[in-house]
């Protein structure tokens, strides 16, 4: 099925071809090569992620091997875990200047290096660097453009494509574990980082297969709503319009200097072609000029519109729904590790060994995860649903899991709250989906940068927090209601801010009217 020009909402300046020339909508999007870019992202999350799970492996033979402490020896993973998200905004920088392919195709090849050589390590300083930085740093720069083209492949079915590919997680921390333990059993743990860096290789693949959209598909590609998402639109779309609005005016500029270039670049090349025979020697030069000329064009381009992203006049912290964003990012994700790290010693405290030694806690919560994530993506695709709707609801459960936590103190009690945990978690897979509707396609790498930067610190400084409030009452439960507590003023600012994003629209529309 064809959809005129008219049928896509854009004025092409020329009323005498509108419905000359039908305009077939790229198959790739929402099918096709789409899925491709999902299983490209579910094998990243899997290698990523999922590794960064079962590091728990190596961090004891670490603690055998250096004979350091349990908190020094920790900020390896630490460090590697949180340098992965928080590196973020710098990797959206790399994506616009050179694109997802290239970018994460680089960190592939970084990651491993980094497991590569933290294979050789002598002290846990050295790890630090190999492992907690470069591998660290190469992580997120597959990372973030595995999210990124899942969201510019997919206008309808985004959620669902988002959950599928982040599942990898889930998937991931059950077969790198097992893959690790055996790894540490039968080759000892340098060989088992060297074997573990030759499979991060497999990373360059998975970026290879990222192959990007044309613009002009980027712009067709429209998020298609449904009527009790409009209302929901309305309020979080008058940032996002000053948004698009200032990135066209600072466009502008910037292709006329391309076109410019081209033109000189041309008219070189054709006086060089029809001269006499000395120019034929030249033509290799020239080449090399041009090429030259269109990287450093496109280098520019990318730098620009990173940096109007954060700091121009078409800032993303304009969007004040985005801000509203950040900061429950901040807050949000630390509630869901804490869990993680401090639930075997509640279980230990209430003399559950026992029982959770069948099958742990933590392990109730990664497998319910892994259907929530599918689950609610299916559900948020519905024609009838509003995703921003989805995401608060769960929002709204997880925080009241956190809270009600430690007041469970049998088995039963516990797994029913760890299983909500799981399950309501599962609107990670909802966030890009969810920034996406705030910031445009566009604008995804480097707003979806800043949303896991936020998320990295959270799970850097929230976890050792955690420990802090321990160490002063002697009870895991204040950690739990404060952690809860703070996640529930992040979910107000996502409350708060649509409301007043309502009214603006129309305080402006009334006061153009008076103009």
């Amino acid at each position: 099925m064809y959809a005129s020009r008219e049928d896509i909402g854009y004025d092409f300046g020329d009323d005498s071809k509108v419905g000359s020339k039908p305009i077939k909508p790229n198959p790739n999007i929402d099918g096709g090569w789409a899925w491709m870019i999902v299983f490209s992202s579910f094998l990243v999350h899997i290698l990523i992620m999922g590794s960064q799970m079962a590091l728990g492996i190596l961090n004891m033979e670490w603690l055998e091997e250096f004979n350091q402490s349990r908190g020094l020896t920790a900020w390896v993973s630490s460090l590697s875990m949180g340098i992965t998200l928080i590196v973020g905004p710098f990797i959206g920088l790399f994506i616009s200047m050179c694109g997802c392919r290239m970018t994460a195709i680089i960190g592939g090849i970084l990651n491993a290096l980094g497991w590569i050589l933290s294979a050789y390590a002598s002290n846990v300083h050295y790890l630090f660097l190999t492992f907690g930085v470069t591998a660290g740093i190469g992580s997120g720069m597959v990372y973030l453009p595995a999210v990124v083209m899942v969201g510019q492949y997919f206008q309808k079915r985004r959620a669902l494509a988002q959950g599928l590919s982040t599942t990898g997680t889930g998937f991931g921390a059950f077969l790198m574990t097992a893959l690790l333990k055996y790894l540490c059993t039968e080759f000892g743990w340098r060989n088992a980082m060297f074997i573990q860096g030759a499979i991060s290789l497999n990373l360059c693949v998975c970026g290879a297969l990222m192959r990007p959209l044309s613009p002009k598909d980027l712009s067709e590609k429209s998020p298609v709503r449904s009527d009790s998402e409009e209302n929901q639109e309305k309020a979080l779309s008058h940032s996002t319009e000053t948004i698009k609005s200032n990135e066209v005016l600072s466009e502008e500029p910037e292709k006329k200097e391309e076109a410019t270039n081209e033109e000189v670049l041309e008219s070189v090349q054709h006086t060089e072609t029809g001269g006499n025979s000395r120019s034929r020697r030249n033509m290799h030069g020239l080449r090399i000029l041009k090429t030259v000329s269109q990287l450093t064009l496109t280098v520019r381009k990318g730098f620009a519109l990173w940096y109007s992203s954060y700091f121009g006049a078409a800032s993303l912290f304009t969007n004040r729904v985005f801000v509203a964003f950040i900061i429950w990012a901040l807050f949000a994700y630390s509630s869901f590790v804490i869990p993680f790290i401090h639930l075997p010693e509640i279980v230990k405290q209430y003399n559950l060994s026992s029982q959770d030694n069948i099958f742990p806690l933590t392990s109730i919560i990664a497998i319910v995860h892994i259907f929530g994530k599918v689950i609610l993506g299916i559900i948020s695709d519905l024609p009838c649903i509003s995703t921003w709707n989805v995401f608060l609801m769960a929002n709204f459960t997880l925080v009241t899991c956190i809270l009600t936590l430690p007041l469970m103190q049998t088995y039963v009690g516990l797994a029913v709250v760890c299983a909500l945990i799981g399950f309501s978690s599962g609107y990670f897979s909802l966030m890009p989906v969810v920034t996406e509707d705030l910031v445009g396609t566009k604008n995804l790498a480097n707003a979806y940068g800043i949303i896991i930067c936020a998320n990295g610190i959270s799970a850097l400084f929230g976890p050792p927090f955690a420990g802090w409030i321990y160490d002063i009452t002697q009870k895991y439960d204040f950690s739990f209601y404060i952690a809860g507590l703070l996640y529930m003023v992040g979910i107000i600012f996502l409350l708060i801010q649509p409301c007043i994003q309502k009214k603006q629209p129309r305080q402006k529309s009334t006061e153009e009217a008076q103009v």
